[in-house]
């Protein structure tokens, strides 16, 4: 198909009206579950699977490729590519099963739960920050940002002095505009470069932090352990993973919450329903714009009764997913009753979010530490003088400012 053939639909998914499902993206999913479309930047056109099953298909389907775009101008949201070469999300069985074996290893179930004083701690110091600032306060000044770069710039055991410098890397490296393609690329190479650098120490005197344990975990037999560069694209997945998803969902469940106020004093009554709430929110709350990372078609296949020819590249929607009716019931109500049911916000198949249980941690941990503190808590603007985010991927308040 031609970009001119009108059965390719041009996608800036640049929608960020505060938490509104994009019309876009919801038409297409109406459409069909599977569409033809054209991204902002890349070579080539693209195949959007946008529903539950479809994107299901693809991300447990060997036939469909991550590793086969590395070195392509994949069609993409972003000027410069966020991800590196050679990082976790752009490898393919056997490569990324040894990645992700090592990787699990420090995000195991009892590791976590170890974790969690850790977060609480640095919740807690927040929070107070916050009460002795005195209302009114930025929410998301006072905890959406710091709270997971501080909690994984300390299980990483970053020193303190260089993790400014980190986030500001790791925003650049989320820009949208046209013009800063140089800057992201630097960014992602000093990111590299930094953890590079750091790990020889981990390896020859670990500490109790993830970096060391995963620059010491086990290999299976007959395989290398990861080198220093494999590690350090490994710990910038990570930050960057540590600045997207929780940061964001900080500030969105919040915002939902204090602009809720039924759902909200549900919860005040009842705390032992958050952690089923939780996921109903993170279902519901379309914290990022668009589409991620593409996979290439190494075959002929068929998604949905859809025949995708090798050689496609095939884009999945998460946010499309999390909204299939054939899954959940009237999926554009916030429903924190929803018997749980398991969603894509942490990504699917070989590619889900290894850290996923950590980000959850925090949500909970933030969110309920919050209300807890603050029962009085109330916006003090209107939630239409509340500024969102419009330079990069994600959907977030700019600020949350909050009195009580």
């Amino acid at each position: 198909m031609s970009f001119q053939d009108p059965a390719v639909l041009h996608c800036p998914f640049d929608f960020a009206d505060a938490l509104e499902f994009d019309p876009s993206l919801a038409s297409l999913a109406q459409r069909g579950p599977v569409s033809r479309i054209r991204l902002p930047y890349g070579e080539a056109e693209a195949w959007l699977v946008t529903s539950f099953a479809g994107v299901r298909q693809v991300t447990c389907d060997p036939r469909f490729s991550r590793a086969a775009i590395v070195g392509r101008d994949y069609p993409r949201m972003t000027p410069e590519p966020i991800v590196s070469p050679e990082s976790i999300n752009v490898t393919d069985p056997p490569h990324v099963t040894r990645l992700r074996h090592v990787t699990a290893q420090a995000f195991t179930r009892e590791r976590v739960a170890a974790m969690r004083p850790a977060v609480d701690k640095v919740v807690a110091g927040l929070l107070t920050a916050m009460a002795e600032a005195g209302p009114p306060a930025d929410l998301v000044t006072h905890l959406s940002v710091p709270l997971p770069h501080l909690t994984i710039c300390e299980l990483l055991a970053v020193p303190e002095a260089d993790r400014e410098q980190l986030r500001d890397w790791t925003m650049r490296l989320l820009a949208t505009s046209p013009d800063a393609r140089q800057d992201a690329a630097d960014a992602k190479a000093r990111l590299r470069k930094y953890f590079a650098e750091l790990i020889p120490a981990r390896r020859s005197t670990p500490g109790e932090d993830l970096l060391s344990a995963m620059a010491t975990a086990e290999v299976p037999e007959g395989e290398e352990p990861l080198s220093d560069d494999e590690l350090a694209v490994l710990a910038v997945t990570l930050i960057l993973s540590g600045n997207d998803t929780a940061t964001c969902q900080i500030s969105n469940i919040a915002y939902l919450l204090l602009t809720r106020p039924e759902e909200r004093a549900a919860l005040a009554r009842e705390p032992e329903r958050f952690p089923g709430a939780l996921e109903e929110l993170l279902r519901f709350i379309p914290f990022r714009k668009g589409v991620g990372i593409p996979r290439i078609a190494l075959e002929d296949a068929e998604i949905e009764g859809t025949a995708i020819s090798a050689g496609d590249y095939v884009h999945v929607s998460y946010l499309a997913a999390n909204r299939d009716p054939a899954v959940f019931p009237d999926p554009h109500r916030l429903d924190l009753a929803r018997p749980v049911h398991p969603h894509m916000t942490f990504g699917w198949g070989g590619h889900h979010c290894l850290a996923a249980p950590l980000a959850r941690a925090e949500l909970d941990s933030a969110v309920t530490g919050l209300l807890a503190r603050f029962p009085d808590l109330r916006l003090d603007v209107s939630p239409d003088d509340i500024r969102w985010d419009t330079g990069t991927i994600r959907r977030f308040p700019l600020s949350l400012p909050v009195t009580w």
